[in-house]
Order: C-alpha cells, then structure tokens, then sequence
C-alpha cells in the first residue's frame, strides 16, 4: 500500500513525498482511513512505528476540509495533548511539515518557555496548539485560548501522561471542551488504566493494536551487563572509547545523577551534554541539538527523553540506571531501532537493581541475554531478598518501587579489572 490510497489530498501527499515517505507503516494504514471517516480512535503501538503521521495526517486534511476562511482571528479547532516538552516540540514541527502546503497555522504551547510570547501568539489566532497540560491550564486560567470551538482532540502517549499524574490536568482541561468532538488516544502501551481513560473520552472507538503490548522491536539487539555500581562509569567510558561510539542516549535515573555522569564523561575525554526537567528549555533544546549534530557524542538523559526524541538513525542506547517502572524500559529501547534500522540497548545493572530487572524480564515475558564477562568484578544478579511492592499510585494505577528494600546480593570473589583498558577506551575517544 502506497500514501496515496490512503485518500489523502494532493497537498498532503505533496508534503509526505517531500520528506521520502512512500510505504505507510502499519499504524498509519489502519489509523488514517479511520480519522478521515470521523471516527474516534484507541491506537496502540510501539514508539518509532510513525504514530504522530498517523494522526496528524488526516487532522490536517479534516481541518482543512472544514475551515472557514473568513474567520478571524483563527479559533483554536484542534488541540494536541502531550506529556513533554520535546514531544511537544517534535509534533509540532511535525504538524508545520505536514502542513506546509495548507492554510492553517500551529502553536506549541510549553512550559519551561516565555510564557509572553506563547501569549502574544495565542492571541494572534491559530488552528492547532500542541500543548503540555501544565502550562495549558496556565493559559486556560489567564484567558488566554479559547478551547470552546475545539473539533479534534489527541491524547499523544497517553500512557506517559497517566505516568506522570496528569489525570487530573486532562479532566480540567475536557471540561472546556466540547462534547461534540471527534477524540483519538494513541499509547505505546494499552494498560487497563488506558482503557478506562478511554472509556471516559472516546465514543465508540475503533481500536488498533499494530504489535503486541509491552514489547520491543525485534531489530534492537539487547544486552546485560552485571556489573557492580563503582564501576559503570568506568564500563561506560570503556564501551564507548574501545567501540568508537559516535552517538549514545545513555538513561540515569535522577537529574542530579545525570549532571554528574557529564562531568564524569567531560573528565574522560567523551563529548557530553545533559538533558532532564531541571535544565532550562533553552538548554534542553541545546543539549538536543548539539547531540542531532554530532557536536557531542552522549546525551545523557532522564526519562524526560524516553518519549519524544525522534532521532531515526540512534545507534546506541544505554540504561545506566535500570528505570522504576518496567514499562519505561520499553520506551526507552524503543528510542533506537527507528524507522527499520538495527538498533543496540545495553543495561549495565549491578546486584541492588536485580529485582527492578526482574520485573522487566517479567514484563517482557522472556530474559534478556547477558554479557557473560564485563572485564569487572564477576556479581550476581539473583534476587536473594525481594522488596515489598508498595501500593499502586494513586494516578497511575503502577507500582512504585522507590521506597522498596534494596537487593542484597551473594557475595563473590574479587576478579580481575579491565580498569586500565577502561582508560585506554577513554583516551581513545577524546
């Protein structure tokens, strides 16, 4: 199948023949026919798998189809709801692309920006905000947009916004809504919690599932490297000195951890740039860039960049720190692999992360293999004391294991280090 038995316009195919697209994938050629008849939509599919085209694509061409040329200023008739800034960012130039040869305007709608020029902006008039839900609401609230005259609503990685507590900010903002409206809801992942938010907003919708829930592709090579804590960075340095890596996402777990792992790597010699929620978003958008541009090596990240970085030819991608949730790993991996390229996911992950990798593999429903030798002290990676699960959040209905017991591992002997190769792999790579 080819965009063009899609019944896309002649505008659209334009804008997706620009861009080298001429296969649609899965997603797209179930979810696009669909929006175009009016209907709501539940979408679930992996992360790289061309969701944002899948929606934005028909929004266009319905918008168009139905635009008043005469109305001024322009009424906000399509509202996009996503968990992050760089999401944000990314279906924004997303929609600008796609759109490039119709009449119809978009704004984004972030926080961590000038809220006085997305102000200006607003007032101005426009056809489609991309908005993170936070700084919406800020809007809502100082009268800034009107969402009375909204057509289509998206819900884009729903399952991370029930992630990070947005229910509450998603019920505010469909109370301004209108209920005569057609509603899509695309997720990586279809939870019961999903389901249920489904239920709440969509009428009658047609579900899609392109792949199987909680699932990585299958051109992402995965490995685990068990290793004791003291040593990560050093393996880290190590792997990619000794290979030669030219582009790595590496995941930490805290912002404070991923500000000292680019000083570590800036010290060895590793062109590095930090990415996480306390940075301003003129220095996310730098470390973004540096790193699209090869201008550094290693961004390293929190999960803050596990949805929304769309970087199609990602090599690497290393969990320095194994995620809480078991189901950020996936999105994690699922930053590699894009657009049917081979991808590589490595976790280093020492003996008080055993259960967290347990829960993974649980998830995964298989075990992902193991790097027999590190070149580091042999650890086990056995589960000996299990933490206690804590109870379900409240918001997103997952268990949260911050405040569990740690693992205690079995104690091992003392092997030989590769600690002077780690520093060849690091003067090798500056």
């Amino acid at each position: 199948m080819s965009f063009d038995q899609l019944g896309l316009t002649e505008q659209l195919l334009k804008a997706v023949t620009d861009q080298g697209y001429i296969t649609p994938t899965p997603v797209q050629q179930k979810a696009i026919p669909l929006i175009l008849e009016g209907r709501d939509v539940l979408a679930g599919a992996q992360t790289g798998t061309g969701k944002t085209a899948s929606f934005t694509l028909p929004l266009l061409q319905r918008l168009t189809e139905n635009a008043d040329p005469h109305q001024k200023p322009r009424r906000v008739r399509a509202l996009i709801l996503v968990p992050t800034r760089e999401l944000a960012a990314q279906v924004y130039e997303s929609v600008k692309t796609y759109g490039a040869h119709l009449p119809l305007h978009v704004e984004a709608v972030v926080g961590g920006a000038s809220i006085g020029i997305q102000t200006r902006q607003l007032r101005r008039g426009c056809d489609i905000v991309v908005a993170t839900p936070g700084r919406l609401i800020d809007h809502v609230s100082q009268r800034n947009i009107n969402l009375a005259n909204v057509e289509i609503l998206v819900l884009d990685e729903a399952d991370r916004m029930l992630d990070m507590g947005f229910l509450p900010d998603i019920r505010q903002i469909m109370a301004l809504i209108p209920k005569q409206k057609q509603s899509l809801l695309f997720s990586a992942t279809v939870s019961n919690q999903i389901k249920s938010l489904a239920a709440q907003l969509l009428n009658n919708p047609a579900e899609i599932e392109v792949a199987k829930p909680n699932a990585t592709a299958e051109n992402i090579s995965e490995r685990i490297y068990g290793i004791n804590r003291e040593y990560k960075r050093e393996l880290l340095s190590y792997l990619i000195g000794s290979n030669n890596w030219k582009q790595v996402l590496v995941f930490v777990r805290t912002k404070h951890g991923a500000d000292r792992l680019e000083k570590q790597l800036i010290e060895d010699g590793i062109r590095t740039a930090a990415l996480h929620g306390d940075k301003t978003q003129g220095a996310r958008n730098k470390a973004l860039e540096y790193f699209k541009t090869g201008k550094v090596s290693v961004l390293v990240a929190t999960d803050v960049a596990s949805r929304g970085l769309d970087i199609d030819d990602l090599p690497h991608v290393v969990n320095f720190d194994l995620p809480q949730v078991p189901e950020d790993y996936v999105h994690r991996v699922g930053r590699t692999g894009r657009a049917g390229l081979n991808g590589e996911a490595l976790s280093l992950v020492c003996p008080e992360e055993a259960y967290l990798l347990a829960e993974i593999e649980k998830l995964l429903k298989r075990q992902i293999p193991r790097v027999a030798d590190t070149g580091y002290e042999p650890v086990s990676l056995k589960v000996v004391d299990a933490p206690k699960k804590n109870a379900p959040n409240k918001n997103t209905g997952k268990k949260d294991y911050r405040h569990s017991k740690k693992t205690v591992a079995r104690p091992t002997k003392p092997g030989n280090s590769r600690r002077n190769d780690a520093k060849k792999g690091r003067t090798a790579s500056r």
